[in-house]
C-alpha cells in the first residue's frame, strides 16, 4: 500500500505546495448568469417547501438578476401571497462547467441570506451516487444561527487528520471540529467544521462589511478559508477578472482535510458548483433547530412560507463575482468563454452529463440532515 504524504505545518498555512492559479472562470456582471443552468423544479431534495424557477419561468428576473451596482441578486420571492399547501418561489443555479482536482474557487458576496426558514448554501457535488463522488459544502446555515459550517461528505475513508483536530495553536486550522468523519457511515452530517470568526452569516455578516470564503480542492487535501472583510488577503483584494492568484498571503484556514488522511483523488470526482435558497426542509424545521433559543417562533410553513412574503427581505445573496481557478501547473483548457469550454480531464470542463445535478430525494435528506454542513470554495461577500 502506498503511503499518503504527511503534510507539515508550513504545508498547513497555504493548504499545500501550490501558492499560485489562473482564472479558467469569472462569473462576474451582466453574464454572471450564463454560466449556470436553473433547477427548475420544486425542491424534491431538502423535503423544504421551495419551488425552484427555471430560466425561462415567469417572474424568475425577479429572483435572479443583475442589479444597478452590477452584483447578481438570488433570492427568495418576498412579494406574493403564498397559501396553504403551495410553495414558496426561490433559485438553485448549477454550474456547466465541473472543475477537476487542481481548482480554487472564489466568490465575492454582498449580502448572504438569513431569516427564519431560510437554508442558504454554496455548495460543491460531483455527478450522481451520492456520496461516491464526494461533496463539498462552503456556505451552509439555518434560520437565526450566528455562525457558519463547512463539510466534507464522502465514502468511507475520509477523516480529519488528528493532527487538526488536535492542534490547540490555531496554526493548522482556526475553525472548531465538530464532527471527524466525513463518512456517510459515520452519519448524515459528515466532516463538520464551525467557524470561530465573528460575522460569518446572518445579519452580522453585513454589519461586519462582509468577508470572503476560499476552497482549495487539490490532491494534497481539502482547504477552506474565511475572512472578515477587514482581514480579506491583499492578494483577493487587487485579484482581477484576468490575473493570477497566489495564496501565499491566505494564512491557516478555517478548516484543513489533509491527504494524510481523506484520499482526494479517490474519493471525489470532478465537482459542479451549487448555489441556492431553500426553505424550512429537514434541517431548517427540524426539532429543536426551528425554535432555537426562541429566535423563531409558531411552525416553519405555517408561520414564514405561507402569507405576503414580506419576511423575506433578508433571503438574498448580492454577488460580485465567483471565480474559478486552475494550479498554474496545469495547462488551461482551451477555452474559457460560455459554456463550450473543453478539458477533458480539468477543471473547466463542460457539463454534458444529464445525470449531473440530479440527486435522489433520499440522498439530500441524507446530507441535509446535519445542523450547518458548508463547505469552502473562495467566496467572498460584502453585506450592505
Amino acid at each position: 500500500m502506498a503511503l499518503l504524504p504527511l503534510l507539515t505545518a508550513a504545508s498547513f498555512a497555504v493548504g499545500s505546495t501550490h501558492a499560485a492559479y489562473n482564472v479558467v472562470r469569472d462569473y462576474s456582471g451582466s453574464s454572471f448568469f450564463d454560466g449556470w443552468n436553473y433547477y427548475g423544479s420544486y425542491d424534491n431534495l431538502t423535503n423544504g417547501h421551495t419551488m425552484y424557477l427555471a430560466q425561462d419561468a415567469a417572474g424568475v428576473d425577479k429572483l435572479a438578476y443583475i442589479n444597478d451596482a452590477g452584483n447578481a441578486i438570488v433570492k427568495v420571492d418576498d412579494f406574493s401571497e403564498v397559501v396553504w399547501d403551495n410553495k414558496r418561489n426561490s433559485i438553485r443555479l448549477e454550474s456547466k462547467d465541473v472543475y477537476d482536482i487542481g481548482s480554487l474557487w472564489v466568490i465575492d458576496a454582498v449580502h448572504l441570506p438569513f431569516g427564519c426558514s431560510v437554508w442558504p448554501a454554496f455548495w460543491t457535488k460531483g455527478a450522481t451516487d451520492w456520496p461516491r463522488t464526494g461533496e463539498i459544502d462552503i456556505i451552509e446555515y439555518v434560520n437565526l444561527m450566528s455562525f457558519n459550517q463547512v463539510a466534507l461528505h464522502t465514502l468511507p475513508g475520509c477523516v480529519q487528520s488528528p493532527e487538526v483536530t488536535q492542534d490547540t495553536t490555531g496554526t493548522l486550522q482556526t475553525g472548531k471540529t465538530a464532527e471527524a468523519d466525513c463518512s456517510i457511515e459515520k452519519g448524515t452530517g459528515g466532516c463538520i467544521v464551525q467557524e470561530t470568526k465573528e460575522g460569518s452569516n446572518g445579519a452580522a455578516f453585513g454589519e461586519g462589511g462582509g468577508g470572503v470564503w476560499a476552497t482549495q480542492f487539490v490532491k494534497e487535501g481539502v482547504f477552506i478559508w474565511f475572512w472578515p472583510r477587514a482581514q480579506v488577503p491583499a492578494s483577493i483584494k487587487e485579484s482581477t477578472a484576468t490575473s493570477a492568484l497566489d495564496i501565499k498571503d491566505f494564512g491557516p484556514p478555517t478548516a484543513a482535510y489533509p491527504v494524510s488522511s481523506c484520499d482526494v483523488e479517490k474519493l471525489f470526482t470532478p465537482q459542479q458548483l451549487v448555489l441556492n435558497i431553500a426553505l424550512c426542509g429537514d434541517w431548517a424545521d427540524a426539532p429543536g433547530v426551528y425554535n432555537t433559543s426562541g429566535l423563531c417562533t409558531g411552525l416553519c410553513y405555517d408561520n414564514n412560507v405561507m402569507g405576503n412574503g414580506s419576511n423575506y427581505a433578508n433571503a438574498y445573496f448580492e454577488i460580485p463575482f465567483i471565480k474559478a481557478y486552475l494550479d498554474e501547473s496545469i495547462p488551461l483548457p482551451s477555452s474559457t468563454g460560455g459554456s463550450e469550454t473543453t478539458g477533458a480531464q480539468g477543471p473547466g470542463k463542460t457539463n454534458t452529463n444529464p445525470d449531473v445535478g440530479e440527486e435522489s430525494g433520499a440522498v439530500r435528506l441524507a446530507r441535509s440532515s446535519v445542523v450547518g454542513v458548508v463547505w469552502l470554495a473562495v467566496v467572498a461577500a460584502v453585506v450592505l
